[in-house]
């Protein structure tokens, strides 16, 4: 397969491992060859550390997987000193792309001004999708006000590029796409996971949905956006096999994200860059 132009640089193939499924890449390195892989995207940084949500954290049902893990993670000060200079030891082809969160527009400059001088990360990827404190709680992508002074906020501060991912529960994610890439966005990654709960089977009690019924959603969302807006897209959700990639990048991808399925087969990106690349 032809390697991917994106963000200034060349993706040697289109799969990358998605935010929160394969944590800074330590944790799959002695299954699966990080390299084989066009990048990853590291789990969620915010300013602090943080614990997470309550366990359980995880619960399968028939369509796919509820998840509700809280943004656990190590900190800005910890993935500085130690998760991303071993990505930057480890690494020589496979890209790496920075996913950041928080709870204030401070919280997202605080981890790109931290972060943004290394020369390891590619670019950063915006979660969009958590609480806005500021507001009450609604989602920093909830409304055009306020995912304009998000990426604005994190254009001014990143010397790297930014893609923002937005959730499938927008009205209109073309015009929430078009909002970010005039505030300076250089992507989006579509999508994250749908709200969900069942009864009694995680600790935060809601959570979001991902795996194999979020593929049409996902694979919708980036058709609408490519036919709207001239940004690159990153598509995410329910990717479980090369087809299912192949339908991301028929709908206008440029780059695909491999999460749940490589949660339940950490072999499965590799795969499918695999068969991706016989064509």
């Amino acid at each position: 397969m032809t390697p991917v132009q994106l963000f200034g640089v060349s993706f040697q193939n289109p799969v990358l491992l998605a935010s929160g499924t394969a944590g800074f890449g330590r944790e799959v390195c002695g299954v699966i060859d990080l390299d084989a892989l066009g990048g990853i995207v590291s789990k969620a940084v915010t300013p602090e550390e943080r614990r997470g949500h309550a366990a359980p954290r995880v619960a399968e049902f028939p369509g796919g997987m509820l998840n509700a893990v809280g943004l656990a993670n190590p900190g800005l000060a910890a993935v500085r000193a130690h998760e991303l200079p071993w990505l930057a030891t480890t690494l020589r082809r496979a890209r790496v792309l920075v996913n950041v969160a928080g709870a204030t527009l401070d919280d997202y400059a605080r981890v790109i001004a931290g972060l943004t001088d290394l020369p390891v990360v590619t670019a950063f990827e915006i979660n969009a999708s958590c609480p806005n404190a500021s507001a009450g709680g609604l989602e920093f992508g909830a409304s055009a006000d306020s995912l304009r002074a998000l990426v604005r906020r994190c254009r001014v501060v990143a010397t790297r590029p930014l893609a923002v991912k937005l959730s499938p529960v927008l009205p209109d994610i073309a015009a929430m796409a078009q909002v970010a890439r005039d505030e300076g966005a250089d992507a989006v990654t579509l999508v994250n996971t749908i709200p969900g709960m069942l009864d009694r089977r995680l600790g935060n009690g809601s959570g979001g949905v991902s795996g194999p019924a979020l593929l049409p959603i996902g694979v919708l969302a980036t058709r609408r956006v490519r036919e709207r807006v001239a940004i690159p897209v990153i598509g995410v959700g329910g990717i479980r096999t090369a087809g299912d990639a192949r339908e991301y990048l028929a709908a206008g991808a440029s780059l695909v994200a491999i999460g749940t399925a490589a949660l339940a087969d950490p072999r499965v990106p590799e795969r499918i860059a695999r068969e991706l690349a016989r064509g």
